[in-house]
């Protein structure tokens, strides 16, 4: 073997080795609120369920991307709202000292880590086993919408009563505003880390839309510590690729009431394309929000609609 060949060699196991080593890292918390909250461990994924006296209505939440669950909590920061926010599989749970309960169900399900189809088996163990009030809306944001619609093919019969919120979501048939090549997805790991080094660095991108809301800011500063390892953002990018290529709009037959937010200048994922697809779920409303961001209910939040009370 040469000498060029061998250092190449070199190289390249040196690069395997740094790339195993970045997507195995543990990523250290930044986001954590205190909360009088219920939290059950479903694999690697948490539900929190908001503690409520005599709630009159019920609103389970899920994040999308990079996100937790407190991008919902001042929306829905109304005490007679039974909140139940899920945590995607693999990300840290943004509450201090969080009192852990015995689930009432039977048993956990084997989950995939990292996808939607994991994802939509906890939301559905929150829908079934933890909702106590008749009126019930679940909502999803970005991937989270994905998760929704996953979790309602799982089970049509649990979203019968149920209205769907399907926020700037990932959808069948779904494009992203700008695609990840193979090596910009294969060094994400880097990237990732340099973000945590310098969070604030990202701040100037459009992506984000608005930034004089200090509630947002402080959500944004805090995406690239809510994974709780880099391996985890390789598995959901890849993942929801696949989801919206390989779903089809039968998907929204399963879902009975609700509404698609449709913002106009989405930077993460292509409006016109989520409109197509929007299009086809003939019992969705769709409401376009022509200088909404990705972040609908941080930037328009009254174009989403009045929460049914009993």
């Amino acid at each position: 073997m040469g000498l060029f060949t061998g250092v190449v060699i070199l190289v390249l196991l040196a690069g395997w080795f740094t790339h195993s080593w970045l997507l195995d890292r543990p990523v250290p918390q930044r986001q954590a609120v205190p909360m009088e909250a219920d939290i059950y461990r479903v694999g690697e994924a948490f539900i929190a369920r908001r503690r409520s006296q005599n709630p009159v209505s019920s609103v389970v939440v899920m994040h999308g991307f990079l996100e937790n669950p407190l991008y919902f909590t001042r929306y829905y920061q109304d005490p007679s709202i039974e909140l139940i926010m899920l945590t995607s599989a693999g990300y840290h749970l943004p509450l201090q000292t969080p009192v852990f309960q015995q689930p009432p169900w039977k048993a956990t399900p084997a989950l995939a880590t990292g996808t939607i189809v994991g994802d939509a088996q906890v939301l559905n163990l929150a829908l079934e086993h933890l909702v106590t009030t008749n009126t019930v809306r679940v909502h999803g944001h970005s991937r989270g919408g994905a998760v929704v619609l996953e979790a309602a093919r799982q089970r049509p019969e649990l979203f019968e009563p149920v209205e769907v919120i399907l926020e700037a979501p990932v959808l069948p048939q779904g494009q992203l505003y700008q695609p990840t090549s193979k090596i910009v997805h294969w060094l994400m790991p880097l990237v990732h880390l340099l973000w945590q080094h310098k969070p604030a660095g990202i701040l100037r991108s459009p992506i984000w839309g608005p930034l004089d809301d200090s509630f947002k800011r402080e959500l944004i500063l805090a995406m690239p510590f809510n994974p709780r390892r880099s391996r985890v953002l390789m598995t959901n990018t890849r993942d929801i690729a696949d989801w919206m290529t390989n779903t089809g709009p039968d998907i929204y037959r399963h879902v009975r009431r609700g509404a698609v937010l449709v913002p106009g200048r989405d930077r993460v994922l292509q409006s016109e394309a989520m409109l197509d697809s929007a299009r086809q779920a003939e019992n969705l409303q769709i409401i376009e929000v022509p200088d909404g961001s990705h972040f609908v209910l941080l930037d328009n939040p009254e174009a989403i609609p009045p929460l049914i009370r009993n």
